[in-house]
């Protein structure tokens, strides 16, 4: 949980990269989800609902197909997505 709150904390923290892909849209939507599941796993004291864990399992898969297209600039920025993706979607497993 320590390791989550710090990375969410970090990616909170961090600006939106400057790249060009054809695949941006689609990793706005996914860093908005993403995103979403984190601030509702870590401020509720019920953490993520079936939904929820469905829409994130499926966000996780989507991140990992488009990760090996990600432009280097901005490669640093979902790689620390896709790693707060996995954690939540493994401590909201064991919840």
């Amino acid at each position: 949980m320590d390791e989550l709150a710090k990375l969410w904390e970090a990616h909170r923290d961090s600006e939106w990269p400057k790249f060009a892909s054809p695949d941006q849209g689609e990793l706005m939507t996914l860093d908005t989800v993403i995103s979403g599941c984190a601030t509702c796993y870590l401020e509720s004291p019920d953490g993520l609902d079936d939904q929820r864990r469905a829409i994130l399992f499926q966000c996780l898969d989507d991140l990992q197909t488009l990760l090996p297209h990600i432009p280097e600039e901005a490669a640093d920025y979902f790689t620390r997505l896709h790693r707060l993706a996995w954690l939540l979607h493994h401590v909201s497993e064991e919840s």
